[in-house]
């Protein structure tokens, strides 16, 4: 069976040795060859666009989603001028794309988005997503509110099509959390109606690292390691349309000396229906 495959990874904005970063982020990406990635703390400024700059380094198609407060961002590098967001890499057309502001106490409120596109695939549309929960390690009950209006968002764009939604990205909660537990449906009440999405992880070889935020890494400053970065999918289609493979971590080492993001990225090959 064939596969699609599905990259989540948080670029890590501006921070740190940034333009060092980028190749080495480009290398890893270069490596998977992936068919879709969702990405999070994605820079653009001026005429320049770290996804766009991406897409057209590897063949792809690209959307971004500029956050609505980039300025609480931009006070942290001292650079008015660098904008944050979302993104979507794919090997297909972008036929549609929506943007939901997630909810956030003003205190807590930097702008997190949800970032859904419809892509054009070889056999379905696949509704793909990707998002960035707030990260305030306190936060639990902000980020439950947060799952809550993300799952009504992808019902409110799932339709149409066979494919299962594809939801990615760091959603800065630990696997066993209150707001992973609500946003997969199947170990507590889903938090929209009848919806259950699936942590890929669990088809990961359960002796494999698991941690994307990961203290081995220099531009990491938090201990014990922790798995805060996820590909959700939804029920498979018929006959296993959308269906985990194969999961695994990447970006989880330097690339000529240089590590490409405070988080590791998560791969996942889902079966997509060809031959």
């Amino acid at each position: 069976m064939s596969a699609m495959r599905v990259v989540t990874w948080n670029l890590w904005w501006r921070f740190g040795p940034w333009e060092a970063r980028q190749k080495a982020i480009l290398a890893a990406l270069r490596e998977l060859r992936p068919d879709v990635v969702g990405l999070q703390e994605v820079w653009s400024a001026g005429s320049e666009n770290l996804a766009e700059w991406l897409a057209g380094e590897l063949g792809l198609h690209w959307a971004w989603a500029a956050s609505p407060a980039s300025e609480r961002w931009q006070r942290r590098i001292g650079d008015p001028g660098v904008e944050v967001g979302n993104a979507v890499l794919s090997r297909w057309p972008v036929i549609d794309r929506a943007v939901l502001r997630l909810p956030a106490p003003e205190d807590l409120d930097d702008g997190r988005l949800a970032f859904h596109t419809r892509l054009a695939g070889p056999s379905y549309d696949i509704p793909f997503f990707t998002t960035h929960l707030t990260s305030a390690p306190t936060a639990s009950a902000i980020r439950c509110q947060q799952v809550t209006a993300l799952a009504e968002f992808v019902a409110t764009h799932r339709s149409g099509t066979d494919f299962p939604p594809v939801i990615t990205g760091d959603f800065n909660a630990w696997p066993d959390s209150d707001e992973i537990r609500l946003f997969g449906g199947y170990k507590t009440a889903p938090a929209a109606p009848g919806q259950l999405f699936l942590d890929a992880w669990e088809y990961a070889n359960p002796t494999a690292p698991s941690a994307t935020w990961d203290p081995a890494n220099p531009y990491v400053r938090m201990s014990p390691p922790a798995r805060i970065d996820y590909i959700h999918v939804g029920l498979a289609g018929p006959a296993g349309l959308g269906h985990v493979l194969k999961v695994r971590r990447a970006g989880d080492g330097p690339v000529d000396g240089v590590w490409p993001s405070d988080h590791l990225a998560v791969v996942a090959d889902l079966a997509d229906g060809s031959e």
